[in-house]
């Protein structure tokens, strides 16, 4: 899989999101430097099956669509032939 770019801004939003994580549930405060670790392997680690999934669910999604295009065109066929 390639690797997934996100800009400055959300890595910095993401970063900020899981200290405050670690700081309100566990109450365990960390730094900028593993805050970003944690990020970094989450993204190596899990991201991975996220994406997979996502893409398994966006593939179901769409040949549904085809199938209701496919049904569409049908019942178009049959009533010009009526």
């Amino acid at each position: 899989m390639n690797r997934i770019e996100i800009s400055k801004e959300e890595k910095t939003e993401l970063i900020a999101r899981i200290q405050h994580y670690f700081d309100s549930e566990l109450d365990q405060p960390i730094g900028l430097l593993k805050a970003e670790f944690v990020l970094e392997f989450f993204a190596k680690e899990v991201g991975a099956a996220y994406y997979k999934k996502g893409l398994e669910d966006a593939q179901v999604a769409l040949s549904r669509r085809i199938d209701d295009f496919s049904d569409d065109v049908y019942q178009l066929q049959r009533n010009a032939t009526e």
